[in-house]
């Protein structure tokens, strides 16, 4: 009897101690492993605790009890946005009022080009975020190294990014490296309308209702500057590996998920990146198939 009269006030012990701790530390509440993510433990490894920038944020994927519930985990959250209202987020306003998760203080929501970052210092954040907001950047590379300019040495870049397999964009090829290098050496900015051609020709109306008619879809595209909602690439999980290996950021983690999701998180390095392991097997490994 009295061992166990023990254990309960042992356990009611731990029990308070755990409550006083997530007080202080609210961002260390345990996060289940999501179903889907075989590499979770890895993303939660490099963000847990520690302060980013979203692109183009805030995104319903990162929330808790989502696919990728890495909200809950971090310690503080900055967001960007081209403009101060968008097809996405609707009328935002610069300064402390970025909300991406109600148990912690609104961040910085900054309005500037993603692509750019012009207000943001170098070496500012351990991590940058980004969802569903490289293919609707018509020069990602530029873009990519200025998220790599504003991340610290050794933070991460974890980005999620539409398989064109699963997507509208599924009549239109993958776009090459070769050619987004081309578009970084030209400084393409964000006025151009390169692949609307292409993408009046192959987008599938039947799988973006919210498009409308093809003239209100073709009305919209030229308006892109305005609305930003053209996919200027196509992406596979193979160019998504080439970008990072380009770019020198070192692949941790890699994770095709339904409905069309190509997730990678790597580190920000100086030397050459080594993503061949990766590149061998998601060039023939598509678990979305399944």
């Amino acid at each position: 009897m009295v061992n166990i009269v023990k254990a309960i006030q042992q356990n009611t012990f731990r029990s308070i101690l755990k409550i006083i701790y997530y007080k202080i530390f609210p961002n260390r509440i345990p996060v289940a492993q999501p179903p889907n993510i075989q590499n979770f433990k890895i993303y939660h490894k490099l963000l847990v605790g520690k302060k980013g920038l979203e692109i183009g944020g805030p995104s319903d994927i990162f929330r808790r009890k989502n696919e990728l519930p890495i909200y809950p985990i971090i310690k503080q959250l900055d967001g960007c946005n081209f403009s101060a209202k968008t097809v996405w987020e609707g009328e935002i306003k610069q300064g402390h009022t970025y909300l991406y998760y109600n148990k912690n203080k609104p961040g910085y929501q900054f309005i500037c080009e993603a692509s750019e970052l012009s207000t943001i210092p170098s070496e500012t954040y351990d991590f940058v975020l980004s969802s569903h907001s490289i293919e609707h950047i018509a020069n990602p590379l530029k873009a990519i190294t200025n998220w790599l300019r504003a991340l610290k040495e050794g933070g991460a870049l974890l980005m999620v990014v539409p398989n064109k397999e699963y997507t509208f964009d599924h009549k239109r090829p993958v776009t090459t490296l070769h050619h987004l290098i081309e578009d970084f050496n030209n400084n393409v900015d964000e006025h151009d309308l390169t692949h609307l051609p292409e993408i009046l020709q192959l987008h599938d109306l039947a799988r973006d209702p919210q498009a409308g008619s093809f003239s209100n879809f073709e009305k919209r595209s030229y308006q892109n500057f305005e609305n930003r909602c053209l996919h200027h690439h196509v992406f596979d999980a193979g160019l998504v590996i080439d970008l990072y290996s380009y770019c020198n950021i070192q692949i941790k983690a890699m994770d095709l998920v339904k409905p069309c999701h190509i997730i990678v998180i790597g580190i920000k390095q100086k030397n050459k990146a080594d993503n061949s392991p990766f590149l061998a097997k998601y060039q023939t490994y598509n678990p979305v198939k399944e």
